[in-house]
């Protein structure tokens, strides 16, 4: 087994993680909703989507509300059953974590995100984002096919693997 397979498995292990994961979250509770970070929560998770440590590389993590959504209430003119006010999204809230990271950072674009925490009330996601303008990465031969143009905005587009699997490509 590689480093980051040891690395994986250590993320599993309930009794180790329980703790640390409790903490974070009440540090996170805290925070704005969309906040960027310096470093993966979960390294090994995050190099199997395709980060790398080098500039133009950028990590965002997103806090989403959980369960579905509630509409306005109607004022007049419909019976109470018809109203309609709770509703199931068509959308994961993972994807809807990618979409609102690349509404807040516009120039910079989805490459993919990962779960790293839930709570009661809210989930937590980590987007990999990535300056397709940096010379490093229009060097970068791996991840340089993001700079071209039919790959502008593809979250709205359900072209990462959130948005595929809601699209059921996946």
């Amino acid at each position: 087994m590689g480093f980051y397979k040891y690395l994986h498995d250590l993320q599993k292990d309930e009794d180790n993680i329980k703790e640390i994961q409790k903490q974070r979250l009440m540090l996170w509770r805290r925070e704005p909703a969309i906040v960027r970070i310096e470093k993966p929560t979960r390294l090994a998770r995050a190099r199997s989507l395709g980060y790398k440590a080098k500039q133009g590389f950028i990590l965002v993590r997103v806090r989403v509300r959980k369960g579905g959504r509630k509409r306005p209430k109607p004022s007049e003119g419909r019976k109470p059953r018809a109203s309609g006010r709770y509703f199931t999204p068509g959308k994961s809230l993972q994807l809807i974590a990618e979409e609102r990271a690349q509404r807040k950072y516009p120039n910079l674009e989805v490459l993919n995100s990962y779960w790293v925490g839930e709570d009661g009330m809210y989930k937590w996601f980590e987007v990999i984002m990535i300056d397709k303008n940096h010379p490093a990465i229009r060097k970068d031969k791996d991840i340089k096919w993001i700079t071209e143009k039919q790959h502008r905005r593809r979250v709205f587009r359900g072209l990462t693997s959130a948005g595929k699997k809601v699209r059921g490509l996946r």
